[in-house]
């Protein structure tokens, strides 16, 4: 893809990822804590591959962590901003799969495992990302 064509492609994967981030607002609103959980970790993962598609770079896993660590193939300012985030992107990892399966975890289920507090927990880290990311793509 050109520079331009990653631009735009940087661009539907913020507005995928605040739609996300919205969606998680809702489920938290309506107590499904598990699927809040699991929306925030996707929208921080497609905050972020927008911002490797707006570099100009070819974003690949679901680890936020390892997304986050790669920033500084890209550019090590970028990477440095990004450091602080560290301990955030490893809870979010943490929800990618058990939020969803109920194998993710021994004996019980998703709707079981998660609390309003880890909800409004992944939420606060999902924010933080967009947030951040959002200065660097607008």
């Amino acid at each position: 893809m050109s520079v331009e064509n990653n631009k735009k492609e940087a661009m539907r994967w913020f507005a995928t990822a605040t739609s996300d981030y919205e969606a998680a607002l809702i489920m938290n609103d309506n107590k499904k804590y598990a699927h809040a959980c699991f929306l925030s970790q996707q929208a921080s993962e497609k905050a972020l591959k927008a911002l490797y598609y707006f570099f100009d770079s070819d974003p690949w896993g679901h680890s936020i962590f390892k997304l986050i660590d790669e920033l500084k193939n890209i550019d090590l300012a970028l990477y440095e901003t990004f450091c602080s985030l560290i301990d955030d992107a490893r809870l979010l990892d943490k929800l990618y799969i058990p939020t969803r399966y109920p194998n993710g975890l021994p004996d019980i289920t998703p709707d079981l495992a998660y609390s309003q507090k880890d909800a409004e927990e992944a939420i606060i880290v999902a924010k933080r990302i967009l947030g951040i990311v959002e200065k660097y793509i607008n």
